[in-house]
Protein backbone atom coordinates (compact mmCIF):
# COMPACT_ATOMS: atom_id res chain seq x y z
CA UNK A 1 0.00 0.00 0.00
CA UNK A 2 1.38 3.41 -1.20
CA UNK A 3 2.03 5.06 2.12
CA UNK A 4 2.59 8.40 0.91
CA UNK A 5 -0.68 8.24 -0.68
CA UNK A 6 -2.55 7.34 2.14
CA UNK A 7 -0.88 9.83 4.51
CA UNK A 8 -1.88 12.48 2.03
CA UNK A 9 -6.14 11.07 1.65
CA UNK A 10 -6.52 10.61 5.76
CA UNK A 11 -6.51 14.77 6.89
CA UNK A 12 -9.22 14.71 4.09
CA UNK A 13 -11.07 11.67 4.66
CA UNK A 14 -11.16 12.82 8.71
CA UNK A 15 -12.88 16.02 7.51
CA UNK A 16 -15.24 14.18 5.58
CA UNK A 17 -16.24 12.63 8.07
CA UNK A 18 -16.64 15.36 10.43
CA UNK A 19 -18.23 17.85 7.79
CA UNK A 20 -21.06 15.00 8.41
CA UNK A 21 -21.32 15.28 11.56
CA UNK A 22 -18.64 13.37 13.22
CA UNK A 23 -17.00 14.64 16.65
CA UNK A 24 -13.04 14.60 16.09
CA UNK A 25 -12.12 11.50 17.98
CA UNK A 26 -14.99 9.70 16.26
CA UNK A 27 -13.79 10.22 13.04
CA UNK A 28 -9.93 9.35 13.92
CA UNK A 29 -11.21 6.78 15.17
CA UNK A 30 -13.57 5.25 12.44
CA UNK A 31 -10.98 6.78 9.85
CA UNK A 32 -8.20 4.74 11.32
CA UNK A 33 -9.91 1.38 11.48
CA UNK A 34 -10.68 1.91 7.81
CA UNK A 35 -6.79 2.30 6.87
CA UNK A 36 -6.59 -1.47 9.09
CA UNK A 37 -9.23 -2.26 6.41
CA UNK A 38 -7.45 -1.07 3.34
CA UNK A 39 -3.89 -2.33 4.58
CA UNK A 40 -6.04 -5.96 4.23
CA UNK A 41 -8.04 -5.30 0.97
CA UNK A 42 -6.00 -3.39 -0.70
CA UNK A 43 -2.93 -4.91 -2.37
CA UNK A 44 -5.23 -7.68 -3.86
CA UNK A 45 -7.95 -5.42 -4.88
CA UNK A 46 -7.09 -1.53 -4.90
CA UNK A 47 -9.80 0.82 -5.75
CA UNK A 48 -10.60 2.95 -8.28
CA UNK A 49 -11.09 6.11 -6.00
CA UNK A 50 -9.12 5.84 -3.18
CA UNK A 51 -10.25 8.45 -1.29
CA UNK A 52 -14.01 7.39 -2.24
CA UNK A 53 -13.11 4.18 -0.89
CA UNK A 54 -11.35 5.17 2.72
CA UNK A 55 -14.81 7.49 2.67
CA UNK A 56 -17.70 5.43 2.92
CA UNK A 57 -15.57 2.73 4.70
CA UNK A 58 -14.72 5.15 7.70
CA UNK A 59 -17.86 6.37 7.81
CA UNK A 60 -19.39 3.13 8.18
CA UNK A 61 -17.44 2.30 10.75
CA UNK A 62 -18.69 5.61 12.94
CA UNK A 63 -22.11 4.39 11.89
CA UNK A 64 -21.93 0.95 13.64
CA UNK A 65 -19.63 2.63 16.75
CA UNK A 66 -22.48 5.56 16.94
CA UNK A 67 -25.33 2.85 16.78
CA UNK A 68 -23.08 0.41 19.24
CA UNK A 69 -22.94 2.84 21.83
CA UNK A 70 -26.50 3.92 24.05
CA UNK A 71 -25.18 7.09 25.19
CA UNK A 72 -25.17 8.28 21.25
CA UNK A 73 -28.38 7.35 20.68
CA UNK A 74 -29.54 10.71 20.14
CA UNK A 75 -27.47 11.17 17.32
CA UNK A 76 -29.12 8.24 15.42
CA UNK A 77 -31.38 10.41 13.12
CA UNK A 78 -28.59 12.37 12.24
CA UNK A 79 -26.36 9.77 11.04
CA UNK A 80 -29.19 7.00 10.07
CA UNK A 81 -28.78 7.92 6.52
CA UNK A 82 -25.72 6.97 5.00
CA UNK A 83 -24.77 9.25 1.84
CA UNK A 84 -24.54 7.26 -1.54
CA UNK A 85 -20.92 5.70 -2.46
CA UNK A 86 -19.62 7.63 -5.20
CA UNK A 87 -15.99 9.51 -5.75
CA UNK A 88 -15.36 11.89 -3.09
CA UNK A 89 -15.51 15.50 -3.83
CA UNK A 90 -11.80 17.26 -4.18
CA UNK A 91 -11.52 18.97 -1.63
CA UNK A 92 -7.93 19.31 0.30
CA UNK A 93 -9.33 19.62 4.25
CA UNK A 94 -5.96 19.30 5.59
CA UNK A 95 -5.23 22.77 6.50
CA UNK A 96 -8.32 23.37 8.12
CA UNK A 97 -7.92 20.42 10.33
CA UNK A 98 -4.81 21.98 11.14
CA UNK A 99 -6.80 24.81 12.14
CA UNK A 100 -8.89 22.44 14.07
CA UNK A 101 -5.81 20.84 16.05
CA UNK A 102 -4.76 24.08 16.44
CA UNK A 103 -7.67 25.43 18.77
CA UNK A 104 -7.76 27.86 21.42
CA UNK A 105 -8.52 25.39 24.24
CA UNK A 106 -5.43 23.25 23.64
CA UNK A 107 -1.79 23.88 24.94
CA UNK A 108 0.71 24.47 21.96
CA UNK A 109 2.19 21.02 23.01
CA UNK A 110 -0.94 19.18 22.76
CA UNK A 111 -2.09 20.98 19.85
CA UNK A 112 0.93 20.00 17.55
CA UNK A 113 0.92 16.32 19.05
CA UNK A 114 -2.35 15.89 18.12
CA UNK A 115 -1.98 17.68 14.55
CA UNK A 116 1.05 15.43 14.05
CA UNK A 117 -1.30 12.61 15.15
CA UNK A 118 -4.11 13.16 13.51
CA UNK A 119 -2.85 15.00 9.94
CA UNK A 120 0.68 14.78 9.97
CA UNK A 121 0.66 10.72 9.79
CA UNK A 122 3.42 10.42 12.65
CA UNK A 123 2.98 7.52 14.99
CA UNK A 124 2.23 8.08 18.75
CA UNK A 125 5.59 6.42 19.35
CA UNK A 126 7.55 8.73 17.20
CA UNK A 127 5.99 12.01 18.84
CA UNK A 128 6.80 11.13 21.39
CA UNK A 129 10.20 10.35 20.68
CA UNK A 130 10.08 14.35 19.12
CA UNK A 131 9.06 14.87 23.14
CA UNK A 132 11.10 12.77 24.80
CA UNK A 133 8.30 11.28 27.00
CA UNK A 134 7.24 7.85 27.10
CA UNK A 135 4.98 6.22 24.78
CA UNK A 136 2.13 6.16 26.93
CA UNK A 137 2.78 9.56 28.56
CA UNK A 138 2.41 10.90 24.90
CA UNK A 139 -0.79 8.49 23.83
CA UNK A 140 -2.37 9.63 27.22
CA UNK A 141 -1.99 13.88 26.06
CA UNK A 142 -3.19 12.94 22.36
CA UNK A 143 -6.49 11.27 23.48
CA UNK A 144 -7.18 14.01 26.20
CA UNK A 145 -6.68 16.48 23.35
CA UNK A 146 -8.83 14.45 20.88
CA UNK A 147 -11.65 15.06 23.53
CA UNK A 148 -10.93 18.80 23.89
CA UNK A 149 -11.64 19.40 20.42
CA UNK A 150 -14.65 16.76 19.52
CA UNK A 151 -17.23 19.29 20.00
CA UNK A 152 -15.44 21.95 17.70
CA UNK A 153 -16.11 22.29 13.98
CA UNK A 154 -13.69 23.32 11.08
CA UNK A 155 -15.19 26.70 10.98
CA UNK A 156 -13.73 27.59 14.25
CA UNK A 157 -9.99 27.76 13.56
CA UNK A 158 -7.36 28.02 16.01
CA UNK A 159 -4.06 30.51 16.61
CA UNK A 160 -2.26 30.99 13.40
CA UNK A 161 1.12 30.83 15.30
CA UNK A 162 0.07 27.19 16.61
CA UNK A 163 -0.53 26.33 13.27
CA UNK A 164 2.83 27.72 12.19
CA UNK A 165 4.81 26.14 14.65
CA UNK A 166 2.94 22.49 13.30
CA UNK A 167 3.81 23.00 10.22
CA UNK A 168 7.63 23.82 11.26
CA UNK A 169 7.88 20.98 13.63
CA UNK A 170 6.24 18.37 10.79
CA UNK A 171 8.99 19.85 8.55
CA UNK A 172 11.77 19.36 10.69
CA UNK A 173 10.64 15.99 11.82
CA UNK A 174 10.54 14.87 7.71
CA UNK A 175 14.21 16.98 7.34
CA UNK A 176 15.96 14.37 9.51
CA UNK A 177 14.69 10.91 7.60
CA UNK A 178 12.75 9.23 9.38
CA UNK A 179 9.73 10.25 8.16
CA UNK A 180 9.70 12.23 5.05
CA UNK A 181 7.23 14.85 5.69
CA UNK A 182 9.45 17.76 4.73
CA UNK A 183 7.75 17.80 1.20
CA UNK A 184 4.31 17.76 2.63
CA UNK A 185 4.97 20.22 5.36
CA UNK A 186 6.07 22.58 2.39
CA UNK A 187 2.93 21.83 0.29
CA UNK A 188 0.43 22.31 3.24
CA UNK A 189 2.82 26.09 4.01
CA UNK A 190 2.24 27.23 -0.18
CA UNK A 191 -1.46 26.34 0.71
CA UNK A 192 -1.34 28.29 3.57
CA UNK A 193 0.39 30.78 2.30
CA UNK A 194 -2.40 31.30 -0.42
CA UNK A 195 -4.76 31.34 1.78
CA UNK A 196 -3.72 33.82 4.37
CA UNK A 197 -2.04 37.29 4.05
CA UNK A 198 0.53 36.78 6.50
CA UNK A 199 4.15 37.76 6.71
CA UNK A 200 5.24 35.31 9.51
CA UNK A 201 3.57 32.54 7.00
CA UNK A 202 5.49 33.55 4.04
CA UNK A 203 8.54 33.48 6.30
CA UNK A 204 8.27 29.87 7.00
CA UNK A 205 7.43 29.14 3.48
CA UNK A 206 10.94 30.93 2.92
CA UNK A 207 12.64 28.98 5.71
CA UNK A 208 11.35 25.92 4.25
CA UNK A 209 12.75 26.48 1.13
CA UNK A 210 16.10 27.75 1.76
CA UNK A 211 16.96 24.69 4.45
CA UNK A 212 15.32 21.96 1.97
CA UNK A 213 17.21 23.06 -1.29
CA UNK A 214 20.70 21.92 0.84
CA UNK A 215 18.92 18.85 1.88
CA UNK A 216 20.89 16.48 -1.23
CA UNK A 217 24.36 17.96 0.54
CA UNK A 218 23.50 17.30 4.53
CA UNK A 219 24.38 13.82 4.76
CA UNK A 220 27.21 11.21 2.78
CA UNK A 221 26.21 7.93 0.68
CA UNK A 222 27.45 6.34 3.83
CA UNK A 223 24.48 8.27 5.85
CA UNK A 224 26.93 10.47 8.34
CA UNK A 225 26.11 14.18 8.81
CA UNK A 226 27.99 16.40 6.20
CA UNK A 227 28.25 19.97 8.13
CA UNK A 228 27.39 23.09 6.29
CA UNK A 229 30.72 24.10 6.07
CA UNK A 230 31.43 20.72 3.97
CA UNK A 231 28.74 20.39 2.02
CA UNK A 232 29.29 20.65 -1.65
CA UNK A 233 27.08 23.68 -2.74
CA UNK A 234 27.63 23.13 -6.07
CA UNK A 235 24.74 20.77 -5.53
CA UNK A 236 22.41 23.10 -3.73
CA UNK A 237 19.11 23.22 -5.46
CA UNK A 238 19.81 27.28 -6.59
CA UNK A 239 15.86 27.83 -7.90
CA UNK A 240 14.55 26.78 -4.82
CA UNK A 241 16.77 28.82 -3.11
CA UNK A 242 16.21 31.96 -5.38
CA UNK A 243 12.15 31.17 -4.70
CA UNK A 244 12.57 31.16 -0.93
CA UNK A 245 14.87 34.61 -1.30
CA UNK A 246 12.17 36.61 -3.30
CA UNK A 247 9.40 35.13 -0.49
CA UNK A 248 11.15 36.25 2.59
CA UNK A 249 12.23 39.93 0.68
CA UNK A 250 8.41 40.73 -0.20
CA UNK A 251 8.01 39.11 3.72
CA UNK A 252 10.65 41.62 5.06
CA UNK A 253 9.23 45.10 3.11
CA UNK A 254 6.04 44.44 4.88
CA UNK A 255 7.84 45.51 8.56
CA UNK A 256 6.37 43.12 10.58
CA UNK A 257 9.70 41.06 11.61
CA UNK A 258 8.91 37.67 13.35
CA UNK A 259 10.91 35.12 14.54
CA UNK A 260 10.24 32.62 11.16
CA UNK A 261 11.30 35.51 8.68
CA UNK A 262 14.37 36.28 10.84
CA UNK A 263 15.32 32.40 10.78
CA UNK A 264 14.36 32.54 6.99
CA UNK A 265 17.17 35.90 6.79
CA UNK A 266 19.92 33.68 8.50
CA UNK A 267 19.06 30.70 6.18
CA UNK A 268 19.66 33.00 3.42
CA UNK A 269 22.89 34.53 3.89
CA UNK A 270 24.06 30.96 4.37
CA UNK A 271 22.50 30.32 0.88
CA UNK A 272 23.99 32.75 -0.76
CA UNK A 273 27.47 32.23 0.40
CA UNK A 274 29.60 30.87 -2.41
CA UNK A 275 31.85 29.43 -0.10
CA UNK A 276 32.08 28.89 3.69
CA UNK A 277 34.95 31.58 3.93
CA UNK A 278 33.00 34.00 2.10
CA UNK A 279 30.00 33.47 4.30
CA UNK A 280 28.71 36.87 6.17
CA UNK A 281 29.06 36.25 9.38
CA UNK A 282 28.55 40.16 11.11
CA UNK A 283 25.18 40.05 9.55
CA UNK A 284 24.08 36.84 10.62
CA UNK A 285 25.16 37.55 14.35
CA UNK A 286 22.84 40.75 13.64
CA UNK A 287 19.62 38.89 12.67
CA UNK A 288 20.17 36.39 16.17
CA UNK A 289 20.34 39.70 17.69
CA UNK A 290 17.03 40.71 16.21
CA UNK A 291 15.96 36.89 16.62
CA UNK A 292 17.00 37.23 20.45
CA UNK A 293 14.70 40.27 20.87
CA UNK A 294 11.39 38.56 18.92
CA UNK A 295 11.61 35.01 21.33
CA UNK A 296 14.57 34.98 23.81
CA UNK A 297 15.04 31.21 22.40
CA UNK A 298 18.14 29.38 24.52
CA UNK A 299 18.63 27.48 21.61
CA UNK A 300 18.96 30.40 19.15
CA UNK A 301 21.37 32.33 22.28
CA UNK A 302 23.70 29.06 21.37
CA UNK A 303 23.90 29.40 17.71
CA UNK A 304 24.49 33.26 18.13
CA UNK A 305 27.51 31.95 19.83
CA UNK A 306 28.82 29.75 17.35
CA UNK A 307 28.42 32.83 14.43
CA UNK A 308 29.90 35.42 17.04
CA UNK A 309 32.64 33.08 16.84
CA UNK A 310 32.80 33.14 13.33
CA UNK A 311 32.48 36.70 13.17
CA UNK A 312 34.60 37.87 15.82
CA UNK A 313 36.91 34.70 17.27
CA UNK A 314 36.78 31.81 18.99
CA UNK A 315 37.56 33.98 21.96
CA UNK A 316 34.62 36.17 21.86
CA UNK A 317 32.57 32.95 20.90
CA UNK A 318 33.60 31.30 24.02
CA UNK A 319 32.73 34.87 26.04
CA UNK A 320 29.14 34.26 24.22
CA UNK A 321 29.08 30.82 25.26
CA UNK A 322 30.33 31.72 28.72
CA UNK A 323 26.91 33.71 29.58
CA UNK A 324 24.35 30.27 28.87
CA UNK A 325 23.56 27.31 30.65
CA UNK A 326 26.01 24.54 29.87
CA UNK A 327 22.90 22.34 30.42
CA UNK A 328 21.54 23.45 26.72
CA UNK A 329 21.25 20.93 24.05
CA UNK A 330 24.39 20.85 21.79
CA UNK A 331 26.32 23.31 24.44
CA UNK A 332 28.78 20.68 24.19
CA UNK A 333 29.33 20.34 20.56
CA UNK A 334 29.53 24.33 20.11
CA UNK A 335 32.26 24.42 23.12
CA UNK A 336 34.15 21.72 21.33
CA UNK A 337 34.38 23.39 18.08
CA UNK A 338 35.07 27.03 19.71
CA UNK A 339 37.73 25.26 21.72
CA UNK A 340 39.07 23.75 18.54
CA UNK A 341 39.78 26.69 16.36
CA UNK A 342 41.10 28.36 19.46
CA UNK A 343 43.87 26.67 19.68
CA UNK A 344 42.89 23.72 22.34
CA UNK A 345 42.43 20.51 20.78
CA UNK A 346 42.81 18.63 24.15
CA UNK A 347 39.93 19.95 25.13
CA UNK A 348 38.03 19.90 22.15
CA UNK A 349 38.56 16.04 22.01
CA UNK A 350 37.07 15.80 25.25
CA UNK A 351 34.02 18.01 24.52
CA UNK A 352 33.74 15.76 21.64
CA UNK A 353 33.54 12.91 23.40
CA UNK A 354 31.02 14.49 25.73
CA UNK A 355 28.73 15.85 23.33
CA UNK A 356 28.65 12.10 21.43
CA UNK A 357 27.63 10.82 24.66
CA UNK A 358 24.51 13.28 24.82
CA UNK A 359 23.46 13.29 20.70
CA UNK A 360 19.96 12.65 19.94
CA UNK A 361 20.35 10.46 16.94
CA UNK A 362 22.96 7.84 15.51
CA UNK A 363 24.13 9.84 12.68
CA UNK A 364 24.88 12.96 14.84
CA UNK A 365 26.86 10.57 17.89
CA UNK A 366 28.75 9.18 15.32
CA UNK A 367 29.85 12.22 13.74
CA UNK A 368 31.44 14.18 16.82
CA UNK A 369 32.53 11.25 18.28
CA UNK A 370 34.60 10.52 15.02
CA UNK A 371 35.78 14.75 15.47
CA UNK A 372 37.23 13.36 18.96
CA UNK A 373 39.14 10.79 17.48
CA UNK A 374 40.59 12.70 14.89
CA UNK A 375 41.30 15.06 17.60
CA UNK A 376 42.96 12.21 19.73
CA UNK A 377 44.79 11.06 16.65
CA UNK A 378 46.07 14.83 15.65
CA UNK A 379 47.48 14.92 19.40
CA UNK A 380 49.58 11.38 19.76
CA UNK A 381 51.11 12.29 16.36
CA UNK A 382 52.24 15.11 17.67
CA UNK A 383 53.19 13.68 20.83
CA UNK A 384 55.22 11.15 19.15
CA UNK A 385 56.33 13.80 16.42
Amino acid sequence: MDEALVRSLTPGVIGVLVRRGADFAAAEDAVQDALVEALRSWPGEPPRDPKGWLVTVAWRRFLDATRADAARRRREDQVEEEPPPGPARPVDDTLQLYFLCAHPSLTPASAVALTLRAVGGLTTRQIAQAYLVPEATMAQRISRAKRTVSGARLDRPGDVATVLRVLYLVFNEGYSGEVDLAAEAIRLTRQLAAAIDHPEVAGLLALMLLHHARRATRTAPDGSLVPLAEQDRRRWDTRMIAEGVAILQSALARDQLGEFQAQAAIAALHADAPTAEETDWVQIVEWYDELLQLTGNPVARLNRAVAVGEADGPRAGLAALGELDDALPRYAAVAAHLHERAGDPARAARLYAEAAEKAPNLAERDHLTKQAARLNTLLREGRSG
